[in-house]
């Protein structure tokens, strides 16, 4: 019982750390690299999007309760579950987050994976799901990144 509140929550609630901790990471950074970070995390974070989207357009997996047939631990609409969202956009901030510090990196992935596992815990995601997150996540930041560097320089 205990184990699932836990869960409960993960799922639902934590996508909001990530944002958290890079907010007060980017705050935390001296003003001069304010506008790099937003020009680099912004990008990322929308190519993420567009990436996830597509996948969703391409891609149809229906939700681990409707081929099941059983009651997930939180209310979810029963449709496509491909990718996660909040994996998604968990996923994007570690992605960016990385880039900068290996330590805000790992704290953030950190984040990124427990969000995965409690999301498919709940029974609102398979496993696929969240990893597909994940590599659009990594995908795209890390497009963006050697875009990023090659402009940055010029």
């Amino acid at each position: 019982m205990m184990m699932s509140t836990f869960f409960i929550l993960v799922a639902r609630y934590f996508f909001i750390l990530p944002i958290l901790v890079l907010g007060v990471y980017f705050f935390l950074q001296p003003r001069k690299e304010w506008m790099r970070l937003a020009l680099f995390a912004i990008p990322a974070g929308v190519l993420t999007y567009l990436l996830g989207l597509l996948g969703n357009h391409l891609y149809f997996d229906p939700r681990p309760f409707v081929v099941g047939h059983f009651q997930p631990l939180i209310a979810h609409a029963p449709d496509n579950g491909f990718p996660s969202d909040h994996t998604l956009l968990a996923s994007a901030f570690a992605a960016v987050g990385m880039f900068w510090s290996v330590w805000l990196g790992i704290v953030l992935w950190a984040l990124a994976i427990l969000i995965a596992v409690a999301r498919v815990y709940v029974g609102v995601h398979h496993s696929i799901d969240v990893i597909g997150s994940m590599v659009f996540a990594l995908l795209a930041t890390m497009l963006w990144w050697a875009l990023f560097r090659r402009f940055s320089r010029a």
